[in-house]
């Protein structure tokens, strides 16, 4: 029992000694008890006139006490409860509500300092696990989040938005989908929600509203027709970038088709060896590949000329991505009427999609800009999705995005603590 704290040893007093434990600020002590496995802390805020919950104003009319209590950090076995009798106050400008106190934010049953480790827990560990170490519901878990990032993210995180990344992420098994918007400036998550069609998309814009929509430069998407659609009607001054993941994927997979088809057609011979176990060299670029490698691939140039061709295909739209065989307009070009000639249907069709999407490949040759942070964070993303075992619905999905991926830093309480 601490009812009496002048009965602690020392110099220091058991209440000084008691908030600089529980590391609270601005609060008195009044006293403590425990009861079966939870401390019972009587606090009060260290000044005497009320602020509205609300606006954050002083207000010298009262309008009645409840008594309530918070859940603050454990100390060894015991649970922290914080009690207080919580006054209601009149308010000009909000009306009757409640009294700002300290240790809290308005409307939460926890302290900042329990929301701040139960954030910094679910940003590295999954849901279970926090709800158990931190003896709270599961569901307690994402609501808690859901409060942190409209407390510590941007204001609006839609604001000043000039170059954008589309994508759409997968969870439930890949029966569901989530389209997410990120900042490529800021590097984090700004807009998500469930689908992935030209709908979903438009009400990205329509919440970013025409004056905005008018300041966006690029927008980097994969080469789905429903995102283009969309964006061309809703930002029809910004430049659409197609990813070079999926430009380039399309002509690695028109090199597996010339691959199976060749292996396919050729019997058991010199021929058929010279090609096996040929697929991941064939992807790989030409300064990545070992002595073993190369020698292979002097054997497919040797024994196969039409799969050569098509690696020579593949290797020479990477070189003109990369900028590095002259003006990306004219040698583009130039490899589109070489695929279209080259007898490989595969890369025949591959050159037909990408003539039909020109000027999205060779804004990227331009800008650079793609949606390797968009796959990055989709990939913390579907960390973020395994480690939970899966979500319910996507709310909770979205609001851990945002705590993750938001670019919200969290630290354990003590990392803030003054020494």
């Amino acid at each position: 029992m601490l009812r009496n704290p002048h009965h602690l040893a020392g110099t220091v007093r058991a209440t000084t000694l008691l908030r600089q434990l529980l590391g609270l600020k601005k609060t008195r002590i009044l006293g403590a008890h425990v009861h079966g496995d939870t401390l019972f802390v009587n606090v009060a805020p260290s000044t005497r006139i009320p602020r509205c919950g609300g606006c954050g104003c002083r207000v010298r009319r009262l309008y009645d006490r409840r008594r309530r209590s918070w859940r603050h950090l454990d100390m060894g076995c015991l649970m922290v409860r914080l009690r207080y009798a919580l006054r209601r106050v009149d308010c000009r400008r909000c009306g009757v509500t409640t009294e700002l106190v300290p240790w809290a934010e308005p409307g939460s049953w926890f302290t900042r300092e329990f929301e701040l480790l139960v954030g910094y827990l679910a940003q590295n560990a999954n849901k279970t696990v926090v709800a158990t170490l931190m003896r709270i519901a599961w569901a307690t878990v994402g609501s808690i989040a859901a409060r942190l990032v409209e407390r510590l993210g941007p204001a609006d995180p839609l604001d000043d938005l000039r170059e954008i990344g589309v994508d759409e992420l997968s969870y439930r098994k890949h029966h569901q989908y989530l389209t997410v918007v990120i900042d490529h400036r800021r590097g984090c998550i700004v807009w998500a929600r469930p689908g992935k069609n030209a709908a979903t998309l438009q009400a990205f814009f329509e919440e970013l509203g025409p004056e905005r929509c008018a300041k966006l430069e690029r927008v980097s998407i994969d080469m789905s027709a429903a995102y283009e659609k969309a964006v061309r009607e809703a930002a029809p001054t910004a430049q659409i970038v197609f990813d070079r993941f999926h430009v380039q994927r399309l002509v690695h997979d028109a090199l597996d088709e010339v691959r199976r088809a060749e292996v396919r057609g050729l019997d058991d011979g010199p021929q058929r060896r010279a090609l096996k176990n040929t697929r991941w060299l064939l992807h790989k670029r030409l300064w990545n590949l070992t002595d073993a490698e190369e020698g292979k691939l002097l054997l497919v140039q040797k024994h196969n000329r039409r799969l050569y061709r098509a690696q020579l295909l593949k290797e020479t739209l990477a070189a003109i991505l990369d900028q590095t065989l002259g003006p990306a307009d004219e040698k583009l070009r130039e490899w589109i009427s070489w695929a279209r000639r080259s007898r490989l249907k595969p890369f025949a069709r591959a050159a037909a999609t990408i003539r039909d999407h020109m000027a999205g490949v060779l804004a990227y040759c331009e800008s650079g800009l793609s949606n390797a942070r968009v796959e990055a964070l989709n990939g913390k993303a579907r960390t973020i999705t395994r480690r939970s075992f899966g979500f319910h619905g996507p709310n909770a999905l979205i609001g851990m995005l945002f705590l993750c991926c938001g670019g919200i830093r969290l630290a354990p309480p003590h990392a803030n603590a003054r020494p």
